[in-house]
This record gives structure tokens, C-alpha cells and sequence, in this order.
């Protein structure tokens, strides 16, 4: 039912520019440095779609870490002291240049995690708006002189960056994860410590080389990576340590309670954005076409693998059977299989076989479970697997209470408006919602009960730089981009200036 172009996924690097190859290091960047990890020890990162090996990244430990933390702490002294102009500058450039390379950065990114060569170029153009975004919001970061009660004392507050971060990302969006932290701290006088994630690390390194192509100093920027076997010792080395201010992380709720927990320690800034489980909620005043329209972008961008993705798709009684029967149909029109970096594929690979497993799990448990297979389920070759549709779930499936993370839409059929925000808030997740429909009354109620931190109206993809992201309950603290994003890395400091005369 669905096409798979088997024959493009024997792509390679080697078929590509040079720009490309340029992006693929064994070494991390520490201090304005490209150097080998302490131990000399590298690790494999492979290309999901083909299985074979793309190039070996720095094996980084608990040691490397500390040393790119000295740096940043020795860097920090200088940066918090830079004009907001300044930094302004260099992130402007940064944008610049991203754009520039945005075809070698997206082929880039297809290579090493799988996704589309046209979701990787919009990937690109959406992480670099953040650099563009805070190299605005740098010269914004105003004071305020406060009315005194008293003649004779002068009130004021100051905001001043937090210090060095560390900053950890996940693989499904290995530059914008990036841009969207780095460019808030760094505008906001903070220098970093980055950590991507091992699937993905070269997209991370790719940022550092043209950061240090822009001209940023020596140790403001600091990318170290690691396997899954160091990840933890890495992550805390950075929790533990004094000199680190802030932890801005982003992936599992499981991961992010852990690190909140190893902060407690040094009592520093956390910022999280967690685990999502999206609702996708179709009311039967929807117009179905728009509706199957958001939820194949929402579901299937990145095969599935987005935090923000639709997860339950809840669709009412009335219109249950003309949404399925037009989501399938619409799913083998425009969902193509094959090869990230053809640009005819519109679905790429699952990141790793530990996806594929668990995509085959939730399936598993539905079907035992009651569910029926509409279309899809099966894996195909590598790290491939059909776009799937299953119709009959319900609240005691795995896929009910845990993120697929895949290209699974479990379609689950409700009656009334109280019923499905019931079910719809049942997750202790909170990050992203949608839903569609036609009555306005109805718009404005679902909007204020449901429990997430983010809601498409008739939408299905909604992140931008100039809009607050981020969830509730266990799927985060803080917000990212927005004008709100910058908040995360500043301090306020009251200032009293007592006894004075007229």
C-alpha cells in the first residue's frame, strides 16, 4: 500500500559535497579547541536508514566534561561583562551562517537520525530563526528603576546571566533542540557546555565549527560527546559541579526527574522539556479534511518521533468512520518510504532498532488487547517501518499511557466532550494538545480544560521562535523561545541606594 523506494537507501555521505564530510569529526570542541577525547577513545554512530557506519565521534567522560566546565567557568568571566550589542552581533553572524550552510546541515542530519531531507531543511530554517530571534531579544534585557517610598533611597533591579550551563538534547532534533537554548543563554551573557545526544552528534559539532568560524571567543562554546555508556556520568558531572549554573535539558520525563534530582546538591536553575503524549481530539462539528490533514502532519513528521506529535488520536462517534477511512486514504497518497536523503520521501527511519522494538511493543499489546491493524504494521527493512493505523484503542493499552515515539496513530472513539478531556488529562504528562471543531463555544472551553502547556485549534503544527514552548505537570519546567526563553538564564538583582541628599 505504501511505497517504499528500497534502492535509495544505499545513500551515503560520499555522495554528497565536501561540506558535508567537513562536519564529520572524532574530536569535541573544548576551550576554542578541537581536540580527542582524554581516553582516545571513539564510538560508532551509524546511518539508521542503511545500517552502515557514518563516522566515529569523541568518547567523552566525566573527565573531558569537567575540563570544557573549567572553560566555560574561565570564559564566563569576560562574556557576562560583553555588551548585549555584542553578543547580538555574533548571533546575527551564527544565523547567517547556518543559513548559508543549510543544505549540507540538513543532508547532514538525514544521514546521522533519519529524517526527510525536506523536514531536515525546514529543521535548519526553524533552529536558525532562534538565533535570529535572540540576537534581537540580547538588547532587551532591561532593568527598571522602581519607585522609592522614601526621598532619600534609590531603588532598582538589574537582570544578570545565571553563569555557565549545561546544556542536554536529545537526537530527534539535533539542531534546533540546540539553537533554541544556546541562543537564549548566550544573548543572555551565559556560556555553555553542550552535550548532544549520541545518535546525533555531528549536528551538535557542526554548530560548534561555524560558531568558531563567526568568531565566538575561546570557551563560550563547548560541545563534548559521548555514548549511551558515558551519558550518564557526563550529565552528572554537570549537575554536581558548583560552577554550573543552570541545566537546560530536553527528552524522557525519566532522564529529566533524574537530572532535576542531581541538582538539588548545588541548588541551581533546571529547565525541562519532557515526555509529551499528545491528544489529537476530532469533534463532530470538524471539518474532517483539515483534520486529517493536521494529524498527518502532526503524527507523521519525523516518522513519528516528535515530542510533540499526536500520540491519541480521539475522534467522535459521529465521524469516527469517515476520519479513519480518510486517514488512510490520504496516508497512501502522501506518505512515501525510502531513503532520508532522497527528497521524494516524505517518511524516513526510525533513529535506532531500540525504536523499532518498541513501536512493535505498542502494537503488540493493542492488538492483544482489542485493536485492529486498519493499515501498516510491519517492519520493513533496517529501521523502517510502515506508517500504521489502529482503531479500536483504548485507556488500558501501553500506547495509551506511553509515547510511541513512531509511526503508530491509535485511533480511540469517544461520545461526549466531557468524556474525551476526561481521558485526554488522565496522562500526567502536559506538553502539547490539539483538537478540531467548528464551535466556538466549544473552541474556548476544551482550550481552558485541557491540562498541557501548548494547543493547536484546528492546527497541527504549531512551534515557533516567537512563541512560548514548553508543558505541565511532568513534562516540564520553564519555557523556551518567546520572549519568555531568556528568563531561564537571568537573575534579578535588586540594587538599594540609601542616604542620599537632594
Amino acid at each position: 500500500m505504501f511505497k517504499f523506494n528500497a534502492s535509495v537507501c544505499r545513500h551515503s555521505f560520499r555522495k554528497f559535497s565536501t561540506d558535508v564530510s567537513s562536519f564529520l569529526t572524532n574530536k569535541v570542541f573544548i576551550d576554542g579547541k578541537w581536540v580527542s577525547a582524554l581516553n582516545g577513545k571513539t564510538f560508532l554512530v551509524y546511518n539508521p536508514s542503511n545500517g552502515e557506519i557514518l563516522h566515529e565521534a569523541a568518547e567523552c567522560t566525566h573527565e573531558d566534561a569537567s575540563i570544557a566546565i573549567q572553560a566555560a567557568t574561565e570564559a564566563f568571566k569576560s562574556w557576562r561583562l560583553t555588551t548585549a550589542k555584542y553578543r547580538s552581533d555574533l548571533l546575527r553572524k551564527l544565523w547567517s551562517k547556518q543559513m548559508k550552510a543549510h543544505k549540507a546541515l540538513a543532508q547532514l542530519m538525514s544521514l546521522e537520525m533519519g529524517k526527510p531531507l525536506k523536514e531536515s531543511m525546514g529543521e535548519i530554517v526553524y533552529g536558525a530563526s532562534f538565533l535570529e530571534w535572540f540576537a534581537e531579544e540580547a538588547r532587551r534585557i532591561n532593568g527598571e528603576v522602581l519607585q522609592s517610598p522614601q526621598k532619600n533611597k534609590m531603588m532598582m533591579y538589574v537582570k544578570e546571566p545565571i553563569g555557565p550551563v549545561g546544556i542536554i538534547t536529545p537526537w530527534n532534533f539535533p539542531n534546533a533542540m540546540i539553537t533554541r537554548k544556546l541562543a537564549a543563554a548566550l544573548a543572555a551573557g551565559c556560556t555553555v557546555v553542550i552535550r548532544p545526544a549520541e545518535d546525533s552528534p555531528f549536528s551538535g559539532l557542526a554548530l560548534a565549527k561555524l560558531a568558531d568560524e563567526v568568531g565566538f571567543p575561546s570557551g563560550v562554546i563547548n560541545v563534548i560527546t559521548s555514548s549511551r555508556n558515558n551519558a550518564s556520568a557526563i550529565g552528572t558531572t554537570l549537575c554536581h559541579s558548583h560552577d554550573i549554573r543552570g541545566i537546560s535539558f530536553t527528552g524522557s520525563t525519566a532522564v529529566g526527574k533524574l537530572l532535576l534530582r542531581e541538582s538539588v546538591s548545588t541548588v541551581k536553575r533546571v529547565s525541562l522539556e519532557l515526555g509529551g503524549n499528545a491528544p489529537f481530539i476530532v469533534f463532530n462539528s470538524a471539518d474532517v479534511s483539515k483534520a486529517v490533514d493536521g494529524c498527518i502532519a502532526s503524527k507523521f513528521r519525523n516518522t513519528g518521533q516528535t515530542c510533540v506529535c499526536a500520540n491519541r488520536i480521539f475522534v467522535q462517534s459521529k465521524i469516527h468512520d469517515e476520519f479513519v477511512e480518510a486517514l488512510v486514504s490520504k496516508m497512501s497518497q502522501e506518505l512515501i518510504i525510502g531513503s532520508p536523503t532522497d527528497e521524494s520521501t516524505t517518511l524516513g527511519p526510525l533513529v535506532n532498532e531500540r525504536a523499532v522494538e518498541k513501536v512493535e511493543r505498542h502494537i503488540k499489546d493493542a492488538t492483544q488487547k482489542g485493536a485492529k491493524i486498519k493499515t501498516g504494521g510491519k517492519h520493513l527493512k533496517n529501521c523502517f517501518f510502515e506508517p500504521t493505523v489502529l482503531t479500536g484503542a483504548h485507556q488500558q493499552m501501553l500506547l495509551a499511557s506511553e509515547e510511541t515515539f513512531g509511526p503508530v496513530a491509535a485511533i480511540f472513539k469517544f461520545d461526549t466532550e466531557e468524556e474525551v478531556i476526561k481521558m485526554a488529562n488522565a496522562e500526567r504528562n502536559g506538553l502539547a494538545g490539539y483538537f478540531y471543531s467548528n464551535d466556538i463555544s466549544q473552541i474556548w472551553r476544551v482550550a481552558r480544560h485541557l491540562e498541557v502547556g501548548m494547543i493547536g485549534v484546528n492546527e497541527g503544527i504549531i512551534s515557533s521562535c516567537e512563541a512560548p514552548f514548553g508543558g505541565v505537570k511532568e513534562s516540564g519546567l520553564g519555557r523556551e523561545g518567546s520572549k519568555f526563553g531568556i528568563d531561564e538564564f537571568i537573575n534579578i538583582k535588586y540594587v538599594c541606594i540609601g542616604n542620599l541628599s537632594d
